[in-house]
Protein backbone atom coordinates (compact mmCIF):
# COMPACT_ATOMS: atom_id res chain seq x y z
CA UNK A 1 0.00 0.00 0.00
CA UNK A 2 2.89 2.33 0.83
CA UNK A 3 4.45 1.77 -2.57
CA UNK A 4 1.16 2.56 -4.33
CA UNK A 5 0.82 5.78 -2.31
CA UNK A 6 4.17 6.81 -3.75
CA UNK A 7 3.09 5.84 -7.25
CA UNK A 8 -0.12 7.84 -6.84
CA UNK A 9 1.97 10.87 -5.83
CA UNK A 10 4.06 10.33 -8.94
CA UNK A 11 0.99 10.29 -11.19
CA UNK A 12 -0.50 13.34 -9.47
CA UNK A 13 2.77 15.15 -10.08
CA UNK A 14 2.41 14.24 -13.75
CA UNK A 15 -1.18 15.51 -13.63
CA UNK A 16 0.11 18.93 -12.54
CA UNK A 17 2.45 18.99 -15.54
CA UNK A 18 -0.53 18.11 -17.75
CA UNK A 19 -2.58 20.95 -16.21
CA UNK A 20 0.25 23.43 -16.86
CA UNK A 21 0.58 22.26 -20.45
CA UNK A 22 -3.18 22.60 -20.95
CA UNK A 23 -3.43 26.09 -19.45
CA UNK A 24 -0.34 27.51 -21.17
CA UNK A 25 -1.03 25.73 -24.46
CA UNK A 26 -4.64 26.94 -24.49
CA UNK A 27 -3.54 30.51 -23.76
CA UNK A 28 -1.08 30.41 -26.66
CA UNK A 29 -3.66 28.75 -28.93
CA UNK A 30 -6.23 31.45 -28.10
CA UNK A 31 -3.85 34.28 -28.98
CA UNK A 32 -2.69 32.57 -32.15
CA UNK A 33 -6.28 31.74 -33.17
CA UNK A 34 -7.36 35.38 -33.04
CA UNK A 35 -4.21 36.65 -34.77
CA UNK A 36 -4.40 34.10 -37.58
CA UNK A 37 -8.20 34.18 -37.83
CA UNK A 38 -8.26 37.96 -38.18
CA UNK A 39 -5.29 37.70 -40.53
CA UNK A 40 -7.38 35.50 -42.83
CA UNK A 41 -9.90 38.34 -43.02
CA UNK A 42 -7.34 41.10 -43.56
CA UNK A 43 -7.51 43.35 -46.61
CA UNK A 44 -3.76 42.95 -46.96
CA UNK A 45 -2.84 40.04 -49.19
CA UNK A 46 0.47 39.38 -47.43
CA UNK A 47 -1.29 38.93 -44.09
CA UNK A 48 -3.95 36.67 -45.61
CA UNK A 49 -1.34 34.49 -47.32
CA UNK A 50 0.81 34.25 -44.19
CA UNK A 51 -2.16 33.31 -42.01
CA UNK A 52 -3.39 30.79 -44.56
CA UNK A 53 0.05 29.20 -44.88
CA UNK A 54 0.33 28.83 -41.11
CA UNK A 55 -3.16 27.35 -40.75
CA UNK A 56 -2.79 24.87 -43.60
CA UNK A 57 0.69 23.78 -42.48
CA UNK A 58 -0.22 23.10 -38.85
CA UNK A 59 -3.54 21.47 -39.73
CA UNK A 60 -1.95 19.38 -42.45
CA UNK A 61 0.99 17.93 -40.51
CA UNK A 62 1.22 15.65 -37.49
CA UNK A 63 1.60 17.15 -34.04
CA UNK A 64 4.20 14.44 -33.35
CA UNK A 65 6.36 15.75 -36.18
CA UNK A 66 5.77 19.36 -35.12
CA UNK A 67 6.85 18.56 -31.56
CA UNK A 68 10.01 16.81 -32.74
CA UNK A 69 10.92 19.72 -35.01
CA UNK A 70 10.40 22.26 -32.25
CA UNK A 71 12.35 20.28 -29.64
CA UNK A 72 15.12 18.68 -31.70
CA UNK A 73 15.52 20.84 -34.83
CA UNK A 74 15.06 24.39 -33.49
CA UNK A 75 18.14 24.05 -31.24
CA UNK A 76 20.20 23.64 -34.42
CA UNK A 77 19.21 27.23 -35.29
CA UNK A 78 20.22 28.49 -31.84
CA UNK A 79 16.72 28.40 -30.29
CA UNK A 80 16.95 26.20 -27.20
CA UNK A 81 13.68 25.22 -25.52
CA UNK A 82 12.95 23.19 -22.41
CA UNK A 83 10.64 20.17 -22.82
CA UNK A 84 7.79 22.17 -21.22
CA UNK A 85 8.33 25.14 -23.54
CA UNK A 86 8.51 22.88 -26.59
CA UNK A 87 5.32 21.10 -25.53
CA UNK A 88 3.44 24.35 -24.99
CA UNK A 89 4.59 25.72 -28.34
CA UNK A 90 3.67 22.57 -30.28
CA UNK A 91 0.26 22.26 -28.64
CA UNK A 92 -0.53 25.97 -28.87
CA UNK A 93 0.46 26.34 -32.52
CA UNK A 94 -1.32 23.13 -33.55
CA UNK A 95 -4.61 23.84 -31.79
CA UNK A 96 -4.37 27.54 -32.64
CA UNK A 97 -4.51 26.65 -36.33
CA UNK A 98 -7.89 24.99 -35.81
CA UNK A 99 -9.05 27.84 -33.59
CA UNK A 100 -8.19 30.37 -36.30
CA UNK A 101 -10.81 28.86 -38.58
CA UNK A 102 -13.32 29.02 -35.72
CA UNK A 103 -12.62 32.74 -35.29
CA UNK A 104 -12.90 33.40 -39.02
CA UNK A 105 -16.13 31.43 -39.37
CA UNK A 106 -17.77 33.08 -36.34
CA UNK A 107 -16.94 36.58 -37.57
CA UNK A 108 -18.29 35.81 -41.03
CA UNK A 109 -21.47 34.44 -39.42
CA UNK A 110 -22.35 37.83 -37.90
CA UNK A 111 -25.23 39.27 -40.01
CA UNK A 112 -24.22 41.67 -42.74
CA UNK A 113 -26.54 44.38 -41.49
CA UNK A 114 -24.35 44.71 -38.39
CA UNK A 115 -21.45 45.77 -40.59
CA UNK A 116 -23.69 48.19 -42.46
CA UNK A 117 -24.89 49.70 -39.18
CA UNK A 118 -21.28 50.24 -38.10
CA UNK A 119 -20.54 52.00 -41.36
CA UNK A 120 -23.64 54.16 -40.94
CA UNK A 121 -22.44 55.46 -37.55
CA UNK A 122 -18.92 55.98 -38.91
CA UNK A 123 -17.07 53.46 -36.73
CA UNK A 124 -13.48 52.60 -37.63
CA UNK A 125 -12.57 48.99 -38.48
CA UNK A 126 -11.07 48.55 -35.02
CA UNK A 127 -14.11 50.03 -33.27
CA UNK A 128 -16.45 47.93 -35.37
CA UNK A 129 -14.58 44.73 -34.54
CA UNK A 130 -14.03 45.54 -30.87
CA UNK A 131 -17.46 46.85 -29.91
CA UNK A 132 -19.91 45.22 -32.34
CA UNK A 133 -18.63 42.20 -34.26
CA UNK A 134 -16.52 40.31 -31.70
CA UNK A 135 -19.11 40.54 -28.88
CA UNK A 136 -21.60 38.83 -31.20
CA UNK A 137 -19.08 36.37 -32.67
CA UNK A 138 -17.63 35.24 -29.33
CA UNK A 139 -20.67 33.17 -28.23
CA UNK A 140 -20.47 31.35 -31.56
CA UNK A 141 -16.81 30.51 -30.94
CA UNK A 142 -17.07 29.28 -27.36
CA UNK A 143 -18.47 25.74 -27.85
CA UNK A 144 -15.78 24.90 -30.40
CA UNK A 145 -13.10 26.60 -28.32
CA UNK A 146 -14.16 24.32 -25.47
CA UNK A 147 -13.83 21.27 -27.70
CA UNK A 148 -10.41 22.49 -28.85
CA UNK A 149 -9.26 22.91 -25.24
CA UNK A 150 -10.34 19.34 -24.46
CA UNK A 151 -8.54 18.07 -27.57
CA UNK A 152 -5.44 19.96 -26.43
CA UNK A 153 -5.73 18.36 -22.99
CA UNK A 154 -5.82 14.90 -24.55
CA UNK A 155 -2.97 15.75 -26.92
CA UNK A 156 -0.66 16.62 -24.00
CA UNK A 157 0.27 12.95 -23.85
CA UNK A 158 2.55 13.46 -26.88
CA UNK A 159 5.08 15.28 -24.67
CA UNK A 160 5.99 11.95 -23.08
CA UNK A 161 7.91 11.35 -26.33
CA UNK A 162 10.40 14.06 -25.34
CA UNK A 163 10.64 12.73 -21.77
CA UNK A 164 8.46 15.40 -20.17
CA UNK A 165 6.97 13.79 -17.06
CA UNK A 166 3.27 14.30 -17.72
CA UNK A 167 0.57 11.86 -16.60
CA UNK A 168 1.13 9.43 -19.46
CA UNK A 169 4.89 9.40 -18.90
CA UNK A 170 4.45 8.77 -15.17
CA UNK A 171 1.88 6.04 -15.79
CA UNK A 172 4.40 4.32 -18.02
CA UNK A 173 7.02 4.64 -15.27
CA UNK A 174 4.64 3.06 -12.73
CA UNK A 175 3.77 0.30 -15.19
CA UNK A 176 7.43 -0.51 -15.81
CA UNK A 177 8.19 -0.61 -12.06
CA UNK A 178 5.15 -2.60 -10.95
CA UNK A 179 4.23 -4.64 -14.02
CA UNK A 180 0.65 -3.47 -13.45
CA UNK A 181 -1.07 -1.79 -16.41
CA UNK A 182 -4.64 -1.54 -15.15
CA UNK A 183 -4.20 0.66 -12.07
CA UNK A 184 -1.92 3.45 -13.39
CA UNK A 185 -3.79 3.79 -16.67
CA UNK A 186 -7.17 3.65 -14.94
CA UNK A 187 -5.93 6.49 -12.72
CA UNK A 188 -4.93 8.73 -15.60
CA UNK A 189 -8.13 7.85 -17.46
CA UNK A 190 -10.18 9.17 -14.56
CA UNK A 191 -7.99 12.27 -14.21
CA UNK A 192 -8.29 13.09 -17.91
CA UNK A 193 -12.06 12.70 -17.66
CA UNK A 194 -12.22 14.93 -14.57
CA UNK A 195 -10.11 17.65 -16.22
CA UNK A 196 -12.15 17.57 -19.43
CA UNK A 197 -15.35 17.84 -17.37
CA UNK A 198 -13.97 20.92 -15.61
CA UNK A 199 -13.18 22.53 -18.97
CA UNK A 200 -16.67 21.76 -20.29
CA UNK A 201 -18.31 23.18 -17.16
CA UNK A 202 -16.18 26.36 -17.26
CA UNK A 203 -16.95 26.97 -20.95
CA UNK A 204 -20.70 26.49 -20.41
CA UNK A 205 -20.66 28.93 -17.49
CA UNK A 206 -18.74 31.51 -19.50
CA UNK A 207 -21.01 31.01 -22.51
CA UNK A 208 -24.08 31.74 -20.40
CA UNK A 209 -22.37 34.85 -19.06
CA UNK A 210 -21.40 36.33 -22.43
CA UNK A 211 -24.76 35.54 -24.04
CA UNK A 212 -26.74 37.24 -21.27
CA UNK A 213 -28.63 40.04 -22.94
CA UNK A 214 -27.74 38.97 -26.47
CA UNK A 215 -31.08 37.78 -27.79
CA UNK A 216 -30.89 35.20 -30.49
CA UNK A 217 -27.15 34.60 -30.18
CA UNK A 218 -26.28 31.06 -29.20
Amino acid sequence: MGDWAGYLTLILGGAWVTVKLTILGSALALVVAFVAGLGRLSRRAALRWTATAYIEFFRGTSIFVQLFWIYFVLPLTGVQLSPLQAGVMALGLNVGAYGAEVVRGAILAVPRDQYEACTAVNLTRFQRMRHVILPQALPLMLPTFGNNAIELLKATSVVSLISLADMTFQAQVVRSQTGNTLIPFAMILLIYFALSSIISFAIRRYERRVTRGLDGVR
